[in-house]
């Protein structure tokens, strides 16, 4: 008899979890939406929109039904879904990426019930498979072949109860495919931290209570850069006392997240495990997403980058995306399909009735909120890029993909972190590394001469930035496109000591001096205020507007009533250039709502600001090609284990093993 090993258990939301249950069982009648023979989008919009959406809510179950995280009672003739994000055995990822040809689903019941298969295509249309009537202490093993699913698609089942009690005892989807490679199978664990101790704890404590995952670690390792330090909290050793001995924190200086994130890659290869798995310090983590991942990429054909989906922690049950892509024309990141609905909410719009969501989302690469690398991929491709932050985690998934190592973002696998739409890192001390660290990528991998549409965004970029008062920002773009002439040699210097520079230049410009205390402003007003509208022009009006507007903010004077007081205040939600232009001085709260800032209009800086963005555009621009060409040099050079030991040599404080 074949020996079938799990692929993924059916889970059950635990008592601390009722909030997501939408995102584990679905108690609702709705088995899903026509889709009309359309384009695609068409369908997954309009159907989605107008269609679904009064009806498709999902219904909640009876928490007191659950037994445990892996079984639960069925009442009388009710139906329970489990066509839910975690659940739901995402077919189509498995044919494309992995050695299976098929998947068992076995389920063991108790009492006397339906069970009701389900299957769908890319294009979310469902279909009924089977139904199995069941009584007594039963065990169910069904085989289902995953031919169908070559763009999309999902199996799940439905529970109905019968007459008196009916209860599932556990189900989970099966394999009997062998494991490819299956000489080592560990994992380094490695979380960078900052100052979020908290954090750390709570996720050390997780991964404590989950025996099956800590089973798969040769070694979790917290990399800490910050001045509030893990292993000082009065709860550090009871948080990682069941960790078996495999726990390690280095102390090291703040090298920011690639950094942090370079060096678990490294101990991950130096320890001799099979995978390196990075996580973000600010997460909420289930261990059980660990595991999947695990069992996935241990069945991919190649060595292959498998990540984690992220959800809203103050909205647990939305979803970020599901996944990205780089244009390589504007060398950006974005949705890797154009069907997706970012923050699509599952208590809201179940999975049976959003079609979008049953196509397959292949990607070029995994945030590192939670993403599970090869360690072989990292020997032969090298570590991160020493950029700090942003773009590491784009440009090294990117890299991966170039040299033919293909990246999955994985359903069913998840971390919650804090939402985007509660953060503004375009603005403030990040606008830099988002500068700097796009040109790096794109000088080392864009196909376009000069960079495709990238000089051109950034010219937009900065001149947003000037007409809506933002100039500490823009300053500190500034500097960036200076540090990118410089060229590669200095990157790991910087690694440490750019920061402070650009923290220093920010404290220069009020629209980067913020408080609290709104009241310690004064109070708005305005003796003559702008034209009213909200709407932000038209293309068609876009370049005489502009224009225009950057005609009035270097000519006209600004008036003395504006620097005495701020002219409007504007929530961070409504705080768009082209309607921050049309003042003088304006009070702005930040993204998280927390604080405020004064943006005063100043000529004289938009002026100098203007005309030195503007000349080093141009000379990147000429010199594109030497420029590319001497980063591409230096690449090798730049990500390799050696350069990135000296670095890490340089910047050790200290290590502790628990």
């Amino acid at each position: 008899m074949s020996d079938f090993k799990t692929l993924q258990k059916v889970l059950l939301p635990r008592p601390d979890q009722l909030d997501i249950q939408a995102l584990y069982v679905d108690g609702g009648e709705f088995y899903g939406i026509h889709t009309p023979e359309k384009s695609l989008k068409q369908d997954t919009k309009k159907a989605s929109e107008s269609e679904s959406h009064a009806s498709v809510a999902t219904e909640r179950v009876d928490n007191s039904n659950f037994i445990s995280n892996r079984s639960t009672h069925v009442p009388q003739g009710k139906r329970i879904s489990f066509a839910t994000y975690f659940n739901a055995f995402p077919a189509s990822y498995w044919k494309r990426w992995t050695n299976l040809s098929s998947v068992r689903l076995h389920i063991e019941t108790s009492g006397e019930g339906i069970v009701s298969l389900h299957k769908s295509s890319g294009r979310g249309t469902i279909q009924q498979l089977d139904m199995h009537t069941v009584s007594g202490e039963s065990t169910l093993d069904i085989d289902l072949p995953l031919k169908p699913f070559g763009d999309g698609g999902w199996y799940w089942f439905d529970l109905i109860g019968g007459k008196g009690d009916f209860t599932l005892v556990s189900a989970e989807w099966q394999s009997d495919a062998p494991v490819v490679n299956p000489d080592k199978q560990g994992i380094t664990l490695e979380i960078t931290t900052m100052n979020k101790v908290d954090y750390c704890l709570n996720n050390l404590r997780s991964l404590g209570t989950n025996p099956e995952a800590l089973d798969l670690f040769d070694e979790i390792l917290l990399v800490d850069q910050g001045t509030q330090k893990v292993q000082e909290h009065p709860d550090f050793e009871e948080a990682v006392a069941p960790l078996k001995g495999k726990f390690r924190i280095i102390n090291q200086s703040n090298l920011g997240g690639s950094g942090g994130f370079a060096r678990g890659m490294y101990e991950a290869v130096a320890n001799g495990s099979k995978y390196a798995l990075l996580l973000d310090d600010d997460v909420v983590l289930d261990p059980d997403s660990i595991v999947r991942m695990h069992t996935f990429a241990e069945h991919t054909r190649k060595p292959t980058l498998v990540g984690g989906h992220m959800f809203d922690v103050q909205n647990r049950a939305a979803l970020h995306t599901m996944g990205e892509k780089i244009d390589p024309y504007r060398f950006f990141w974005g949705q890797a399909d154009e069907n997706i609905e970012p923050g699509h909410n599952f208590a809201l719009s179940n999975l049976r009735a959003t079609p979008w969501m049953h196509r397959r989302v292949d990607v070029d690469y995994n945030g590192w909120w939670m993403d599970l690398i090869p360690t072989d991929v990292i020997r032969e491709i090298g570590l991160p890029l020493p950029v700090f932050i942003k773009w590491d985690d784009a440009e090294y998934g990117y890299r991966a993909t170039l040299r033919g190592y293909p990246t999955v973002t994985f359903p069913g696998a998840a971390v919650w972190h804090m939402s985007w739409l509660d953060k503004d890192d375009t603005v403030g001390w990040q606008a830099y590394f988002h500068a700097r660290n796009r040109f790096i990528a794109a000088l080392s991998h864009s196909p376009y001469k000069r960079g495709g549409r990238l000089l051109k965004e950034s010219v937009f970029n900065s001149v947003k930035h000037l007409l809506s008062m933002q100039y500490s920002t823009e300053s500190i773009r500034i500097l960036a496109l200076k540090d990118v002439l410089a060229g590669p040699d200095q990157l790991h210097e910087h690694l440490a000591t750019r920061l402070p520079v650009v923290r220093q230049m920010l404290q220069e410009f009020s629209d980067a001096q913020f408080n609290e205390d709104i009241d310690s402003f004064p109070q708005p007003r305005a003796v003559k205020p702008p034209r009213p509208g909200l709407r932000p022009p038209t293309y068609a009006q876009l370049p005489l507007w502009t224009l225009k507007t950057a005609a009035k903010q270097l000519l006209k004077p600004v008036s003395e009533e504006s620097q005495q007081a701020p002219q409007a205040q504007i929530p961070h939600q409504d705080n768009r250039w082209w309607r921050t232009a049309k003042y003088d001085s304006v009070l702005v709260s930040n993204a998280e709502g927390s604080a405020v800032s004064w943006y005063k209009r100043r000529p004289e800086v938009l002026r100098a600001h203007l005309s030195e963005g503007t000349q080093l555009t141009a000379q990147i621009m000429r010199q594109w090609p030497e420029l590319s060409k001497q980063y591409r040099a230096a690449f090798g050079k730049i990500t390799s284990f050696e350069e990135w030991g000296k670095t890490f040599t340089k910047h050790t404080e200290s290590e502790l093993k628990r």
